[in-house]
């Protein structure tokens, strides 16, 4: 999945990736490799809205 394919709002795109981190992945790296996004983009991104990744958590807040 290219981040193109993600959802355009911030918001939304923090929900969709807090909610496939929390069902189907061990962390932000797995899920970026397993569909094809560029993490820096993802990260970048979600940090506009003033979210970052939390390892421990993984998720964003």
């Amino acid at each position: 999945m290219q981040i193109n394919n993600l959802p355009k709002d911030p918001a939304m795109l923090l929900s969709y990736v807090n909610t496939e981190l929390r069902d189907n992945y061990p962390d932000l790296e797995d899920f970026c490799l397993s569909n094809n996004v560029d993490i820096n983009d993802l990260v970048g991104r979600l940090r506009s809205i003033d979210y970052v990744y939390d390892e421990r958590s993984n998720q964003f807040i």
